[in-house]
C-alpha cells in the first residue's frame, strides 16, 4: 500500500520550490549582470531553508509552543524566527564557503558580517513560514476545540436523555402495579384484565424506549390503555375527554411524555379529590407549533411540585431535544390545572 505524503511535506516542498521559481524569475527578467553560481547558491539556500524550517518545526513541537496561550505563541514565534534566522545564515555561509560559491562582492566581508547579511534576508522568509505554520495550527486547534465541545454537548444530551428515559418506565410501572394490587382480592377478573392492559402498555413503552420521538397516535394508544387501567381503580371518579385534531395524530412527540403528564394529573389532581374529576387531552396546531395539553379538575395550590420527576423530566427533555423552540408550562385555568407543551410542528 502506497503511503501518502503528509500535508506538511507537501507544503514544505511546494513552498521552497516556489522560492526557487520566484528567485529564478526575478534573476532571468530583472538582472543587470550575470551572477556566477547563482543557481547553485539558490539550490543550496533552498536545501538549507528546508532543513532549517524542519528543525524549527521540531523545536516548536518539542517545546510545546502550540499549546501555549496566544500571546505566548506570538512571542515564541518571534524569538524562534530570530534564532533560526541566525542558524540559517550561518549554515548558508558555511556551505557557500565550503563549496567555494560565495559571490566575489561578498568575499571582502568577515564571516560574521556575511552571516549577519544572510540572517537578515532569512528572517523575512522564516517569519512568513512561521506565520503560516502558527496560524494554521491555531485555527485547527480552535476548530478541534469547537468540535470537541459540540461532541461533548451531544454526549451530555444523549446521556441525559437516556437517564430521563430510564426513569420514566420504572416510575410508571410502580403506579400501575399499585392499581393492579388494589384489584387482586376485590375483583380478580378485573385484575386479570388490568394485567393484560399493563402488558400492552409495557410492550408499547419498550418499543418507544429506542426512539427519540414517536407519532402522537401511538402515544395516545398508550395513554388510553393507562387510563383504562386507572379507571378500574377510580371507576366513576375518573372521567376522560379528548379534543384531538386528527391532523396532529402523525406529529412526532417525545415517547412517554404525554403519559407522564396524564399520570401526573391523576396523582396530584384526581386522586386527591373525593369526588374525582375530569382528565382532558387536547392536541391542536397553533401556527407552526403543535400544542399538546393535559387538563385535570382541581387547582395548583402548591400541590404540584415543579421539581418533581414528572415535570422535571418533561422540561428537560423538551430543552434537550428542541432547545428554545419548545416550551412547557403548568397553570390554573378555569377550575382546571393545565399542563401545556408547545413544540415545533412537522408539517407535510
Amino acid at each position: 500500500m502506497k503511503q501518502k505524503i503528509s500535508k506538511y511535506w507537501l507544503c514544505q516542498i511546494g513552498g521552497w520550490s516556489t522560492y526557487i521559481i520566484v528567485w529564478t524569475f526575478f534573476y532571468l527578467t530583472l538582472r543587470t549582470q550575470e551572477q556566477p553560481n547563482f543557481f547553485e547558491v539558490l539550490m543550496l539556500d533552498a536545501i538549507v531553508g528546508l532543513a532549517t524550517t524542519h528543525l524549527m518545526r521540531f523545536c516548536i513541537r518539542r517545546l510545546g509552543f502550540l499549546k501555549k496561550s496566544l500571546d505566548i505563541q506570538i512571542i515564541s514565534m518571534f524569538l524562534t524566527t530570530l534564532a533560526f534566522s541566525f542558524a540559517f545564515g550561518f549554515a548558508s555561509i558555511f556551505f557557500e564557503n565550503l563549496f567555494n560559491l560565495t559571490p566575489e562582492q561578498f568575499k571582502r566581508f568577515t564571516l560574521f558580517n556575511q552571516t549577519l547579511r544572510a540572517s537578515y534576508g532569512a528572517f523575512f522568509f522564516l517569519i512568513i513560514w512561521n506565520l503560516i505554520y502558527f496560524t494554521y495550527h491555531y485555527i485547527e486547534k480552535s476548530r478541534q476545540e469547537q468540535l470537541d465541545k459540540i461532541r461533548l454537548q451531544t454526549l451530555v444530551k444523549e446521556l441525559e436523555l437516556k437517564t430521563i428515559k430510564s426513569h420514566i418506565n420504572p416510575h410508571f410501572i410502580f403506579n400501575a402495579l399499585n392499581s393492579i394490587r388494589a384489584l387482586v382480592d376485590e375483583n380478580p377478573e378485573r385484575a386479570r384484565q388490568a394485567i393484560t392492559e399493563l402488558s400492552n402498555i409495557l410492550r408499547s413503552s419498550m418499543k418507544a424506549e429506542k426512539l427519540e420521538t414517536a407519532p402522537l397516535e401511538k402515544e395516545l394508544g398508550i395513554v388510553k390503555d393507562y387510563l383504562a387501567l386507572e379507571h378500574i381503580r377510580f371507576e366513576d371518579r375518573l372521567r376522560v375527554e379528548y379534543d384531538v385534531d386528527e391532523d396532529t395524530l402523525d406529529q412526532p412527540v417525545p415517547p412517554m411524555m404525554l403519559q407522564t403528564l396524564v399520570e401526573n394529573a391523576i396523582k396530584h389532581g384526581i386522586s386527591k379529590r373525593v369526588e374525582g374529576g375530569v382528565i382532558k387531552i387536547i392536541s391542536d396546531f397553533k401556527g407552526d407549533q403543535h400544542e399538546l395539553i393535559v387538563q385535570n379538575t382541581g387547582h395548583l395550590n402548591g400541590g404540584y411540585n415543579s421539581d418533581g420527576f414528572g415535570l422535571y423530566s418533561t422540561q428537560n427533555r423538551l430543552m434537550l431535544m428542541y432547545g428554545e423552540k419548545a416550551h412547557f408550562q403548568i397553570k390554573d385555568s378555569n377550575d382546571m390545572v393545565e399542563a401545556k407543551i408547545t413544540m415545533p410542528a412537522t408539517l407535510n
